[in-house]
């Protein structure tokens, strides 16, 4: 795994042709590094990709597959990697900016609000209660229901 600040397209292109299994570029979420890191090592064993679960939801990040209460949910690729990227950190609140790191490659121009929308997509399949809005600051995807 390379860790740096060099951002830069050939940079990252070299890091990999050398070797480099993933390459993180700084600033990084410590907890998304830890998740890479989960990564490297079941790869390095030959580990299948674990599911992942918050409330009724279930996702498959082998199968690229979500399910809700057993149900087969569609989502787009961007709607995927999105609720996989909050899954990932489960009851931590990430950014919008952060978000747009982990779904979008550098230099790609971004609608300002297709976070939100990719969201507001989210909510429509998913409910309400799976996804909040922690205003000023971003999102957060809820392990647990809150009570009512």
């Amino acid at each position: 795994l390379v860790l740096t600040a060099r951002d830069a397209v050939p940079d990252r292109i070299r890091g990999l042709d050398v070797g480099a299994d993933d390459y993180v570029i700084k600033p990084v979420d410590l907890h998304e590094l830890a998740a890479r890191l989960r990564a490297l090592v079941r790869r390095a064993h030959g580990e299948a990709q674990e599911c992942l679960s918050a409330q009724d939801v279930v996702l498959d990040p082998a199968a690229r597959s979500v399910r809700q209460a057993g149900e087969s949910v569609a989502l787009s690729t961007r709607e995927f990697d999105l609720l996989h990227a909050l899954m990932l950190n489960p009851d931590h609140v990430l950014s919008r900016e952060q978000l747009e790191q982990r779904l979008y490659s550098w230099g790609q121009e971004v609608d300002s609000n297709a976070i939100e929308v990719h969201i507001h997509n989210l909510r429509r399949k998913l409910g309400t209660t799976l996804i909040q809005t922690v205003r000023g600051v971003g999102y957060i995807l809820l392990r647990d229901a809150p009570k009512p």
